[in-house]
């Protein structure tokens, strides 16, 4: 593995225009370090086309070829990614040249805080891409949106209910919640007429949890864990292939996983928040994402006892579990509503109980395009069967029967989250 380096991340420019910027990681392993650094790298907008990594079980070397994406929520910061990178890496001691990591399950439970959880409310006169703007502005802020209510009052009032996190921990300091106010009021100027941050008390757990139940049709179409006989052609265009091969013939200690799939924006950090869930341990993998949209992942995997993947059964569910996750990362369905339209979008939650960056600034931002307003909206999670969902439930404003159809503003909202806008 060589020598661990000096600066565990390591930021190149590129070279060239139009070249990527490539991410060195030199720190302790972890079940799940992957999914980390790729949630980290999702939510600062950039797209991974080449990933390398390697590892002896203790020490791990991962090299990110990354680009920025073509809509993301603000110029990339490159010295804030690299201390979210760091914060992603395990805990490293130095004691004789000798060096230790710290992450053991207990370990991490009892250093891991729950966030503190605030209630930013404000209140203002609606206004198209209202609710998009001020995502983004959370975005930047690094303010993390747990949970919204946003109402419209027929004399186009809007109330907006945030409960957000503050991954800078500063929340609850006066010169930060001015901040927040600050930024929302220059960039909604004279619509913003009050604005509060308070401190709530509630368990986050128990919190997240959705105050409303799903329809039945919603529950039954979205979220099945099955792959549909005939792939959807506006999600997997017929010239491109997804699967999912796995075998144990070609290393002693581990099980090859080889996938081919279609490219999207968060493929790699879908893939790794699977083997997350599964407890699955990657000592090398590569991965390559082809000017022609198509991707190439080859991983050499053991399990948490340290053996291969030989059961059938295991082998099979995984392999499911990834093909659908590749296939349908998100879930967008637009159910009528009485004589309303209500759009539905909804993730899968990691295990960790972290959900996917950045969702909800690609809805709005898509119906911002569409022109179309939003007239409630909520985000909220639901456990479906063994899995937790993190469902945001937009009802639109009456103006989109003048702009789109059904089938346009499904296929815009699918088309931002996957990337392909």
């Amino acid at each position: 593995m060589g020598l661990p380096s000096d600066d565990p991340v390591v930021i190149r420019a590129p070279e060239k225009a139009g070249e990527p910027s490539v991410i060195t990681i030199s720190c302790p392993d972890k079940t799940g370090l992957g999914c980390d650094l790729c949630r980290v790298i999702l939510f600062f907008g950039l797209s991974i086309v080449r990933g390398d990594v390697s590892t002896d079980g203790k020490w791990c070397f991962i090299l990110f070829w990354v680009v920025e994406g073509r809509v993301r929520a603000s110029e990339t910061r490159w010295g804030l990614l690299k201390k979210r990178l760091l914060e992603a890496c395990p805990l490293v001691s130095s004691a004789s040249e000798i060096y230790d990591s710290y992450y053991i399950e207990q370990d991490i439970m009892e250093m891991e805080k729950k966030p503190q959880v605030f209630l930013l409310k404000f209140s203002c006169y609606d206004r198209m891409g209202l609710l998009h703007d001020v995502t983004r502005v959370l975005c930047e802020l690094e303010l993390t949106i747990r949970r919204v209510n946003v109402s419209t009052t027929p004399d186009g009032r809007v109330m907006d209910l945030f409960f957000i996190t503050d991954t800078r921990e500063l929340l609850h300091t006066k010169k930060r919640k001015d901040e927040t106010c600050d930024q929302l009021k220059a960039v909604l100027g004279e619509f913003i007429t009050s604005c509060d941050i308070e401190h709530t008390v509630e368990d986050i757990t128990a919190f997240l949890r959705a105050s409303s139940t799903l329809p039945r049709s919603i529950t039954e179409d979205m979220f099945t864990l099955e792959l549909p006989e005939e792939p959807s052609k506006a999600l997997l265009p017929a010239s491109n292939r997804l699967s999912v091969t796995m075998d144990n013939s070609l290393s002693p200690a581990h099980t090859l996983i080889q996938i081919h799939c279609p490219d999207h924006k968060g493929l790699l950090y879908d893939i790794m928040r699977t083997l997350k869930d599964y407890n699955i341990q990657i000592s090398y993998g590569r991965f390559y994402s082809y000017q022609g949209g198509e991707c190439e992942v080859d991983l050499f995997v053991i399990q948490m006892d340290g053996k291969k993947i030989i059961d059938p059964n295991k082998q099979k569910a995984l392999s499911g579990r990834l093909k659908m996750n590749l296939f349908l990362p998100l879930r967008v369905a637009l159910v009528n509503r009485g004589p309303d339209l209500e759009l539905f979008v909804a993730n899968p939650v990691e295990l960790s109980g972290k959900g996917r960056p950045l969702v909800l600034y690609d809805i709005t931002l898509a119906l911002k395009m569409l022109q179309i307003r939003i007239f409630l909206a909520e985000i909220g999670r639901h456990t479906i069967g063994d899995s937790e969902w993190e469902v945001y439930r937009i009802l639109l404003n009456d103006d989109h029967f003048l702009s789109s159809s059904k089938n346009k503003i499904v296929d815009r909202v699918t088309k931002m989250l996957m990337g392909w806008d």
